[in-house]
């Protein structure tokens, strides 16, 4: 298994992201949170098909921080079912990866 993933979310503005990535940071829960966007989405909600405007947060954590990630997203998240998915990290730079994982212990 995997030490580290990457996370995805997206939300409806930029103060948005920007406040999902902070929060996150602030609390070790990812070392670093990247904001793309805007960026198109068209999905299906409540059984109609929509066509919006959004920012994707892209969190760079450790499998050992996922769930308090994961919480945290979904506490301050603007949206009724905030789209949080984790994708695994097979490889990359140790050094960076190793930055990651010191970065995202909690604080005693």
């Amino acid at each position: 298994m995997t030490e580290h993933c990457l996370v995805l979310t997206t939300v409806d503005s930029a103060d948005a992201a920007n406040l999902l990535a902070r929060t996150a940071i602030e609390a070790r829960a990812a070392a670093c949170a990247q904001v793309v966007g805007p960026i198109g989405s068209t999905y299906r909600w409540q059984g109609e098909v929509t066509t919006d405007q959004e920012w994707q947060v892209q969190f760079k954590t450790t499998v050992d921080a996922l769930d308090r990630l994961r919480d945290l997203v979904t506490a301050h998240h603007p949206y009724d079912l905030p789209e949080i998915i984790a994708v695994p990290v097979l490889g990359g730079s140790a050094a960076y990866l190793r930055w990651v994982t010191d970065e995202t212990r909690p604080t005693p």
